[in-house]
């Protein structure tokens, strides 16, 4: 950030009184512009066959890698809604949202990705503007190798192994970097 939204004044990295970390804060009007982290929502979109939705990505970032449906939550929607909204614009697909699934915190980056469990309603999707293609997959057809996102990778492994057992249970991760793995 290098102008104040409010004023259009300069603004400079400082410690506001009574805070723990640098942030934005304006020359002119003094006004404390706070930056957090951006939540990305997604679903695990279940047909009644046990088979998942996935999508091909049209854009980058991992452009032509695969993925759930999921993307940054909008102002004014709850989770849930930018789940169901975020798969309707990527695989022209209508769920019925159910639990929230997985929560995946990635500091590094300044994001928390959450995946709800859903279902399909019908079989009438397609590739919405940011999907070269989606299907319909089964556990043993997934291309393991070529998923976008360590998070979706994490949860539909996750998925996979609850539904052999035949009990769903939410979970959370926090996640390193990933030059910080070894």
């Amino acid at each position: 950030m290098k102008y104040c939204p409010e004023c259009g004044a300069p603004v400079e990295l400082r410690l506001p009184q009574d805070d723990n970390r640098e942030r934005h804060v304006c020359t002119a009007c003094s006004t404390i512009h706070y930056e957090n982290p951006k939540l990305i929502i997604g679903a695990i979109p279940e047909w009644d066959d046990g088979r998942i939705l996935l999508c091909r990505r049209a854009i980058e970032p991992r452009h032509g890698l695969w993925t759930l449906p999921a993307g940054f939550m909008e102002n004014g929607e709850t989770t849930a809604e930018a789940a169901a909204r975020e798969t309707l614009e990527e695989a022209n697909a209508r769920v019925s949202i159910g639990e929230l699934y997985s929560i995946h915190n990635l500091p590094y980056i300044n994001q928390v990705h959450l995946f709800y469990r859903s279902r399909l309603l019908d079989l009438d999707f397609s590739p919405g503007i940011e999907s070269l293609e989606v299907v319909l997959i089964g556990e043993t057809q997934i291309p393991w190798e070529a998923i976008a996102f360590r998070t979706v990778k994490f949860t539909l492994q996750r998925y996979f192994s609850d539904r052999k057992k035949g009990s769903f249970h939410f979970f959370s991760s926090d996640l390193a970097h990933p030059a910080q793995i070894r």
